[in-house]
C-alpha cells in the first residue's frame, strides 16, 4: 500500500531537484560596453539651431520639407518598396525563431496508438488469434538547468531585436534615397528651366547678330558664334533628360511601381532645406537604427557564450509513459489496462576531441567581432553627422557668395550687351558674358541641390526620428 507514495515522492523529489538547478545560468551577463562619444559636434559650430517642439524629427520625417509630392511618394515606400518587404519578412522568421528557443523549456509528449494481431499456438489447443492494442504517451523533458535554453532565448530575442533594427534602416535609407533622388531630379528639373530660357535669350542674341551682319555692321563669324552658341545650349537642355528619365525610374523602382507606369510632372526647385534639430551626440546611440542592431547583435553573441558554456555540464533527461494496453478493446480503458514509467537520466561527455571548448572560443571571437562592429557603427554615424553638419554649414556660405556671383555676372552681360549694340565692342565678348551667366546660375542650382541632398541625409544619419524604444520586447 505504501509503494505509490514513494514512487510519487521520489519522482517529485527529482523534479524539485531539478526546478532548483534550473535557477542556475552559466556565461557572462550582458552589459552594454562603451563606445566613443564626443561631448559635442565639431561641425556644429556656426549651425543655425532649430526652435524647439514644433520642429522636432517625427516619423514622418521628409513633411519637414514641405513638399506634397514628396510626402505621396514617401508614403509609398513602407507599402509597396520591395527591399523593406523583404526586412519585414525577415523580421518575422526571427521573431519565429524566439518561440522556436522557448519550446525547449517545455516538455515533449507524443502519442503512439498501435495495433497488433497475431497467433499464439500451444500443445494443448491449436493457433488462436490474439489481438494486442496499445495507446502509449511518451513524455521528454530536459531541465534547464545550466541556462542553455534561456542563454538560446535571450540570444534569438535580441536577434529579433537586432532585425526589427534592420528593418527599420532599410526603411529609412529607402526614405532618405526616394529624398535624395527626388530632390536631383526637381534640380534638373530647374536646370532645364534655365537653359530653355537660355536658349531664348541666345536666340534673340542670334537675331540681333543676324540683323547686324545684314547692316554690314556685323561679320559671318559673329553670326556663326552666336548660332553655335545657341545649339550648344539645345543640346545641353537636352541632354538634361538622360539623367532625368533614370533618376523617374529610380524613384518608381523605390515605391515598388515599373518605370512604364510612373512619370512626374515637371516641378523646379526653389526651395530652401529647413531647420533641422541636431542634438547632442550621446543621443545618436539611441537615435539611428544601425546603431541599435548592432548593439542587439552584441547582445545575441554575448549570450552565445553560455549557451557554448552549457555544454560543459551534464545533461538530465527525465521521461515518462503512460496509457493503456490490452487485448480485449472492450476493456480497453479498464483500469487494470492501464501501464505507467518514470526514470531520469543523466549524460556527460567525457571526450568531444576539443568540441566544446573550440566552440566556446568561437563564441567569444564572434562577440568581440560584434563589439568592434557596434563601435565602428557608432563611429560612421557621428562620421555622416559631421559630414552632412560641414556639408550645410559651408553650401549655405557658399551659396550666399555665388549668389553674389550670378547677380555680377548677369550685369556684366547687360554692360557688353549694349556696348555690342553701340559697336564698341566684338561679339566675342558677349558670347564670354552669357557663358559666364549661365555657368554661374548653373553653379548656384548645383549648390541648392546639394544642400536639399545633404539635409535629407542629415536627417538619415540622425535616424530619422526613430528611436530604440521602439524596438519589440521579444
Amino acid at each position: 500500500m505504501n509503494v505509490w507514495p514513494r514512487k510519487t515522492k521520489a519522482v517529485f523529489s527529482v523534479l524539485l531537484v531539478a526546478l532548483a538547478l534550473a535557477g542556475c545560468t552559466v556565461g557572462p551577463n550582458y552589459v552594454r560596453p562603451p563606445a566613443v562619444t564626443p561631448e559635442a559636434f565639431k561641425e556644429m559650430d556656426g549651425w543655425k539651431k532649430a526652435e524647439p517642439a514644433d520642429h522636432l524629427l517625427r516619423g514622418k520625417w521628409w513633411e519637414i520639407f514641405n513638399d506634397s509630392q514628396l510626402s505621396a511618394l514617401e508614403e509609398q515606400i513602407s507599402i509597396s518598396n520591395q527591399n523593406v518587404a523583404a526586412a519585414e519578412a525577415q523580421f518575422r522568421q526571427a521573431r519565429a525563431l524566439v518561440q522556436v528557443a522557448r519550446s525547449a523549456y517545455f516538455p515533449i509528449a507524443t502519442v503512439g496508438p498501435s495495433f497488433s494481431r497475431s497467433f499464439q499456438a500451444t500443445p494443448q489447443a491449436p493457433s488462436v488469434p490474439v489481438s494486442l492494442v496499445t495507446l502509449p504517451v511518451d513524455v521528454t523533458w530536459e531541465p534547464d538547468l545550466w541556462g542553455r535554453v534561456r542563454r538560446s532565448v535571450e540570444a534569438s530575442r535580441a536577434s529579433a531585436q537586432a532585425s526589427a533594427a534592420d528593418l527599420q534602416g532599410v526603411l529609412l535609407s529607402s526614405q532618405a534615397q526616394l529624398a535624395e533622388s527626388y530632390f536631383q531630379l526637381r534640380a534638373l528639373d530647374a536646370q532645364s528651366r534655365i537653359l530653355n530660357e537660355t536658349v531664348e535669350a541666345y536666340r534673340k542674341s542670334l537675331e540681333l547678330t543676324v540683323n547686324k551682319y545684314q547692316s554690314g555692321v556685323a561679320s559671318r563669324g559673329d553670326v556663326l558664334q552666336a548660332d553655335t552658341q545657341l545649339k550648344t545650349t539645345q543640346a545641353q537642355a537636352i541632354d538634361v533628360g538622360v539623367q532625368r528619365a533614370q533618376l523617374e525610374h529610380a524613384i518608381a523602382l523605390l515605391i515598388g511601381k515599373p518605370p512604364s507606369n510612373f512619370s512626374l510632372p515637371d516641378l523646379a526647385l526653389d526651395t530652401l532645406p529647413p531647420a533641422i534639430p541636431v542634438g547632442v551626440p550621446s543621443v545618436l546611440l539611441e537615435r539611428r537604427p544601425d546603431i541599435a542592431g548592432a548593439e542587439r547583435r552584441m547582445a545575441s553573441a554575448n549570450a552565445q557564450i553560455g549557451v557554448a558554456l552549457a555544454a560543459y555540464y551534464p545533461s538530465v533527461t527525465l521521461t515518462g509513459e503512460a496509457g493503456y494496453e490490452t487485448v480485449n478493446l472492450a476493456k480497453w480503458f479498464a483500469w487494470p489496462a492501464r501501464f505507467w514509467g518514470f526514470g531520469p537520466s543523466v549524460s556527460e561527455i567525457v571526450y568531444d576531441g576539443g568540441l566544446r571548448k573550440a566552440q566556446t572560443a568561437q563564441a567569444r571571437a564572434a562577440y568581440d567581432g560584434a563589439v568592434a562592429s557596434y563601435r565602428q557603427a557608432v563611429l560612421t554615424g557621428f562620421q555622416e553627422v559631421e559630414d552632412n553638419l560641414a556639408a550645410l554649414r559651408i553650401l549655405e556660405q557658399e551659396a550666399e557668395t555665388q549668389a553674389e556671383a550670378v547677380k555680377l555676372a548677369e550685369q556684366s552681360l547687360a554692360v557688353v550687351t549694349n556696348q555690342y549694340k553701340e559697336g564698341t565692342v566684338a561679339y566675342l565678348n558677349v558670347i564670354v558674358a552669357q557663358t559666364i551667366v549661365l555657368s554661374n546660375k548653373l553653379t548656384a542650382l548645383n549648390i541648392l541641390g546639394r544642400r536639399m541632398t545633404a539635409a535629407a541625409l542629415l536627417i538619415k544619419a540622425l535616424g530619422g526620428g526613430w528611436n530604440v524604444a521602439q524596438l519589440p520586447a521579444g
